[in-house]
């Protein structure tokens, strides 16, 4: 898996391109995300467009970067889920856990409409 990292204003978005599955993208998620979180960076989208699969080990470790995030005060957002993914968080009822966009903008965006609230 690669992961390629773009500041959007004061958000990082994060575009994964493979699978995250057990040893082939789980710890360079996890140590990616550990490293911005280090760098003080709270608002993190993950676009998962280019992720064609995810195995229980992938989903573990997208929790867990949730869980990192979340207790360090930031907030972590997923963006353009495919079907099988989509499915796989509704099955896992994750879907109610992240928020979830379909457009950059909307995610990018959604950091703002929280902070203001």
């Amino acid at each position: 898996m690669q992961i390629e990292e773009r500041m959007v204003g004061d958000v990082v978005v994060l575009d994964l391109k493979g699978k995250i599955t057990l040893g082939e993208g789980d710890e360079l998620l996890k140590d990616k995300v550990n490293s911005l979180v280090n760098q003080g960076h709270k608002k993190i989208v993950l676009n998962l467009a280019g992720v064609p699969y995810i195995d229980s080990a992938g989903l573990g470790e997208v929790v867990r970067t949730y869980t990192t995030v979340s207790r360090q005060g930031g907030s972590l957002k997923l963006l353009n889920l495919t079907k099988r993914i989509t499915d796989l968080l509704s099955i896992t009822k994750l879907l109610t856990v992240f928020e979830t966009f379909d457009t950059e903008n909307e995610a990018v965006r959604s950091f703002s409409a929280s902070a203001k609230v």
